[in-house]
């Protein structure tokens, strides 16, 4: 656990699973099922989710894989009040020194070519465009940029 300020960030528990769906509906134009997040924390091994809670309530997450000596960012997202705070930064940070531990060698992302908010903040962690994914989001069929890090 991290205190940063008021924000605590630490490891998400099946009882954040609510809280987390709440953040995915607030953040994305194509969320993730509330099932996806329950099978992500109940029976996926190779998943580990960070939250950041205030006052009890989640208000950012970021989930990883780590497989092996790779890792992969499935999702990071903060509600659209906390934005601007630098807490989407802290959750990444945390997720890469999480996957450093736990011995992954890389870690990759999918980010939309449009988003360039999350472009810059992943170019300003190390993160390299690797290759893009052509028509990777099915809401729209924008393609998706992969970017990775050597940790």
């Amino acid at each position: 656990m991290i205190k940063m300020g008021d924000i605590i960030l630490r490891k998400a528990t099946l009882e954040d699973l609510d809280g987390i769906y709440n953040v995915e509906l607030h953040s994305f134009s194509l969320p993730w099922t509330r099932e996806a997040f329950y099978n992500e924390l109940v029976h996926n091994h190779f998943a580990t989710y960070l939250v950041l809670i205030d006052q009890e309530r989640v208000v950012g997450y970021c989930g990883v894989w780590v497989i092996v000596d790779e890792a992969h960012v499935t999702n990071l997202a903060v509600l659209p009040e906390y934005r601007g705070r630098k807490l989407g930064e802290a959750l990444l940070r945390n997720v890469m020194e999480y996957a450093r531990l736990n011995n992954a060698k890389t870690l990759s992302l999918e980010v939309r070519v449009s988003n360039d908010i999350a472009r810059s903040l992943y170019k300003k962690l190390g993160f390299r465009e690797g290759g893009i994914r052509k028509g990777y989001y099915t809401d729209n069929y924008e393609d998706a940029i992969v970017m990775w890090v050597n940790l």
